[in-house]
């Protein structure tokens, strides 16, 4: 990489100015430059996440050094400026003046060179001035004050609040900041000797490995530069997974010989994960919409060496006649505004949008319309989402209890103790900062046995 603060530039001018998702934009530079050095693709995926996630906390800071206000500055100066403020106030390692010299360098060779008094004013401003920095006060906005603390748009401040209350939102916004390891997934039927092969094998890698508090082959992975490249996983002895979505098959209370329809399944990991515990028995039919999202599910089905699973392209909103009343358990994790794992999309918060809440929940209905009628007489409809908006989850679970021979079935029975309480009555959701995964949201949905004539 010819100039790594030049591409994080250009990057963060394609995420926040043009619209592009930020992992799909860092996933493909780190795939053009992979040969390269791994500090320098580490320190690229920081900067650029780290400034995507505290974008609007570095605009407030802006605004206060700046005569331009953040918004009227021209966009390449703008994400400069952004991705400089985010290393002077959150990478110790990167010494001011490299930051500031590197920044008016940048903008002279991009064009700018009339703005390089404006840019190295700024920045040199902010650097001096770091402890004088003010924040809006909690007692006289409550809203605004989170808002900036930890960079989240205000209607979501306020939507959080609403729904979940001071405290909850607190711990979520903090949670939504902090660096989360990765969780993988053992194929339960390790025998322990084998499982303590695989773990022993894997840190001797350089990384470190823990065992997850909710489920016993769950575990956790900090330190790995690829997993991809890790023992075990070609031979799929395991997969990237987290937890909330292997509760997912826990609660669905799969049981040998059943039938599963999984709607929307790509990648595939809950697909997967519902024909193991088929244990060769049965059958999971792995659906989604496009030719691109099923090559990823046989991908993971050809590595994880499953045969009980068929894949096919459908789209979840047209009836498929052919499929009613078939299956035993339909797993509904259905497309929604991902607003639980901001935490590893930060833009997430840009893109959702309160008039988009509304078009998602008409989406996820018209997708439940058609599962409830795929499942058998007594058998389960388990909906799942990776979002914390109750229009999106409690209101759909209930509402289809009011529209379809369906009734909420306690979750505890599958949870692990610690979350039994919160899952007695069919739904769960789980939230970062109060749960160690994800924010998610199940519900356990059983269809009425058909009435004896």
């Amino acid at each position: 990489m010819e100039n790594i603060r030049e591409l994080a530039v250009d990057m963060l001018s394609e995420i926040m100015e043009e619209g592009s998702y930020c992992h799909l934009v860092i996933r493909s530079v780190l795939q053009k430059y992979n040969y390269r050095d791994s500090r320098d693709k580490a320190f690229l995926k920081r900067l650029v996440e780290g400034t995507v996630e505290r974008c609007i906390q570095i605009d407030y800071v802006l605004d206060q050094f700046s005569k331009v206000p953040t918004v009227k500055m021209k966009p390449f100066i703008r994400n400069l400026l952004r991705s400089s403020v985010y290393q002077l106030l959150f990478m110790d390692s990167v010494p001011d003046r490299a930051v500031c010299n590197e920044a008016v360098k940048l903008a002279g060779k991009r064009g700018f060179r009339q703005l390089s008094g404006f840019v190295n004013g700024v920045l040199r401003n902010i650097a001096r001035n770091k402890e004088q920095i003010y924040f809006p006060e909690e007692e006289k906005d409550l809203v605004k004050a989170l808002s900036v603390k930890f960079s989240m748009p205000a209607w979501l401040v306020e939507k959080l609040l609403k729904e979940q209350g001071e405290e909850k939102t607190r711990r979520m916004l903090e949670a939504f900041l902090q660096t989360k390891p990765v969780t993988i997934r053992l194929k339960e039927d390790l025998s322990a000797s084998e499982k303590e092969r695989l773990i022993s094998a894997i840190e001797k890698t350089g990384c470190k490995m823990s065992a997850h508090p909710y489920l016993p082959y769950a575990y956790c992975i900090e330190g790995a530069e690829g997993l991809l490249a890790l023992p075990g996983f070609e031979e799929g002895l395991f997969q990237v997974q987290d937890v909330s979505s292997m509760l997912v098959c826990e609660c669905a209370g799969i049981r040998e010989g059943d039938r599963i329809l999984d709607l929307c399944a790509a990648p595939g990991g809950k697909s997967i994960h519902a024909a193991q515990k088929l244990k060769g028995t049965g059958l999971v039919v792995s659906r989604d919409i496009s030719e691109e999202k099923t090559a990823l599910i046989r991908e993971n089905q050809q590595r994880m060496k499953i045969q009980n699973m068929e894949v096919s392209e459908g789209d979840a909103r047209i009836f498929c006649e052919e499929d009613k009343e078939v299956y035993d358990v339909v797993l509904a994790d259905l497309p929604c505004s991902g607003l639980g794992i901001m935490g590893k999309k930060p833009d997430i918060r840009y893109h959702a949008k309160k008039e988009g809440l509304e078009s998602l929940k008409a989406l996820q209905r018209e997708i439940l319309k058609n599962a409830v009628s795929y499942v058998k007489p007594g058998g389960i409809l388990l909906y799942s989402t990776c979002t914390i908006n109750q229009g999106e989850n409690e209101e759909n679970a209930v509402w289809l209890t009011r529209q379809f021979p369906f009734g909420l079935e306690s979750l505890s029975p599958y949870l692990p103790e610690v979350l039994k309480e919160e899952g007695k009555d069919g739904m769960l959701q789980l939230i970062p900062g109060v749960h160690e995964t994800d924010g998610f949201f199940i519900a356990r949905l059983k269809k009425q046995e058909n009435k004896q004539t």
